[in-house]
């Protein structure tokens, strides 16, 4: 980079350095397709088990409740400031494990397009391309003597320059 007058200390690297790392990586993980597949089917087993999306449904069935009870309490004039408490506590619990849901569910996805994308390539890489990067990697790192790609599944390698 050419200085400009700014106070800039951030590491940089010339961009075809980083496209030949990212090449490399992604070179790297089809050689070794079967173990990272195998690694790949583990995480999305364990994501699956996941009781979250259970939880859900049993909120719902406690808020319908707690939704009669507060009726009840409302019809005989008595208090229903606990129940009310209540509905607005497990409306929150509900928010939260929807936003979970919704999270495993991108990982899952995430997981799945790269094992599509490692059981689609017959051969390696030869050159730098721009929407498959995009698509598979999160993000890469600079460090001063090296760098981090981190996979959108989840997966991460640090590669020394």
């Amino acid at each position: 980079m050419e200085e400009k007058g700014s106070e800039c200390t951030a590491p940089t690297i010339n961009e075809d350095t980083l496209q030949r790392a990212v090449i490399k990586y992604i070179n790297e993980l089809l050689a070794n397709r079967e173990s990272l597949l195998s690694t790949l089917q583990k995480n999305i087993a364990t994501i699956l088990n996941e009781e979250n999306d259970r939880a859900t449904d049993d909120i719902d069935s406690k808020l319908d409740e707690l939704q009669m009870e507060l009726l009840k309490q409302a019809k005989s004039k008595n208090d229903y400031d606990d129940v009310g408490d209540d509905i607005y506590r497990l409306r929150e619990q509900k928010q939260n494990a929807l936003v979970v849901n919704a999270e495993r569910e991108g990982r899952r996805q995430k997981i799945a397009e790269l094992t599509a994308f490692l059981n689609e390539q017959s051969h390696e890489l030869d050159e730098y391309d721009e929407q498959l990067v995009r698509r598979l990697i999160e993000k890469v790192t600079i460090y001063n003597s090296d760098l981090t790609i981190e996979f959108k599944s989840g997966i991460e390698r640090q590669i020394e320059m």
